[in-house]
């Protein structure tokens, strides 16, 4: 496994028009802003940290063009693959204020596994691609160790990756994320819209704060309020820290609850609540015919959401379509198993779990259906 390809140099130049003509320049890539030796050293930075992503299927060598996977020595005998791609957004210009960046790589990892276990499959490996204008190697490595804490949590490899220092596309300090992950279950296990059934039970798992959507305008209320990330909210109970210890908490993975709920239930659909929040994504796992009721009484809007409100003055409904709202996935049970799958999910990492709605035939109205919303502290 080759664990970062980095940019290489031209091997040989362009011959001269003549080789009487005078050599006016002697210039090197580093020159032109590309510093190959730096990239070199990131790759002896962080293969630790590709180490510890070590499971069966992938080993940790490094070397060659392309990073390699056993699907059968992971334990698959019919698999379907499952893929996903992401990035963590504008949040990268909030941990590049405060100087913060492991989170980002926990961030990224969790955007796109959490998205091949909504649809029933398991990660099984990750590559990233990080792209700058001038490579830092401390800021790097300190990314790249977070996508191995990520990887670790979720038992999935880091087997490859990409670094690209591109001088004139990005700005001096500025870089940007994408992540890969490829994950996969057995033919016939994977979830599909058309499983859910009216009567299924909804259990919510908590999110850790914003996660990695809706940054923009958690970015625009910042400035709005005039207030620093390194400022206490006063008036919120509940915030801990300095609102961007708050705003950069490390989006949840959610790889072993959902292993839980498969072991002790039906599981008929998983959400993970993303971009589009708690609007948009519900509608995607389940039938047209079929409306989500979300008990909006049942959890507390978690503080950190209540002071984007009040400092933005969002208004409930925008918030849900916005933001996760204290919900980072999902969890659709068949109706007779909702107990047991709760008390699974309790004993499995899951403590503050609970039912948060059900699933009805929709009739008129939309995909899903707030209830007791105006229980919410917000602008509304």
């Amino acid at each position: 496994m080759k664990v970062h390809f980095t940019n290489t140099p031209l091997r040989r130049g362009l011959a001269s028009m003549s080789d009487k003509s005078p050599v006016r320049n002697s210039l090197s890539y580093r020159d032109a802003g590309v510093d190959i030796d730096a990239g070199d050293a990131l790759i002896r930075d962080i293969a630790p940290d590709a180490g510890r992503t070590r499971r069966p299927g992938a080993d940790v060598a490094l070397g060659g063009f392309g990073g390699l996977f056993d699907i059968r020595a992971a334990g698959f005998e019919d698999p379907i693959l499952v893929a996903a791609t992401d990035g963590v957004g504008t949040k990268l210009e909030l941990a590049r204020a405060i100087g913060s960046y492991r989170g980002l790589g926990i961030d990224l990892v969790a955007m796109c596994v959490n998205d091949i276990i909504a649809q029933g499959a398991i990660p099984l490996f990750f590559l990233d691609y990080f792209a700058t204008g001038k490579l830092d190697r401390a800021i790097a490595a300190e990314v790249i160790a977070g996508i191995a804490d990520g990887c670790v949590e979720c038992e999935a490899a880091l087997i490859g990756g990409e670094t690209a220092e591109m001088p004139g596309v990005y700005p001096g300090g500025g870089f940007d994320l994408a992540g890969f992950a490829v994950g996969a279950a057995e033919r016939g296990t994977l979830l599909s819209r058309d499983t859910p059934a009216a009567g299924d039970v909804v259990i919510a798992l908590p999110s850790s704060g914003v996660h990695s959507n809706g940054f923009s305008l958690v970015r625009k209320i910042i400035d709005l309020a005039g207030v620093s990330l390194d400022d206490n909210i006063e008036g919120i109970e509940g915030i801990e820290g300095s609102l961007g210890e708050a705003l950069l908490a490390p989006t949840r993975i959610y790889h072993h609850a959902a292993r839980a709920a498969h072991a002790h239930g039906t599981v008929t659909g998983i959400c993970h609540v993303t971009g589009g929040g708690l609007v948009e994504n519900p509608p995607r796992i389940y039938g047209d015919d079929l409306a989500f009721r979300l008990d909006c009484a049942s959890w507390r809007l978690p503080p950190v959401f209540e002071w984007l409100a009040h400092a933005g003055g969002v208004r409930s409904l925008e918030l849900a379509r916005t933001f996760n709202c204290g919900i980072g996935m999902l969890i659709f049970v068949s109706a007779p198993d909702a107990e047991n799958c709760l008390a699974a999910l309790h004993d499995n990492g899951e403590p503050a779990a609970w039912i948060a709605g059900d699933l009805a035939m929709r009739g008129a109205g939309p995909a899903v259906k707030f209830v007791s919303m105006d229980s919410w502290p917000t602008a509304s």
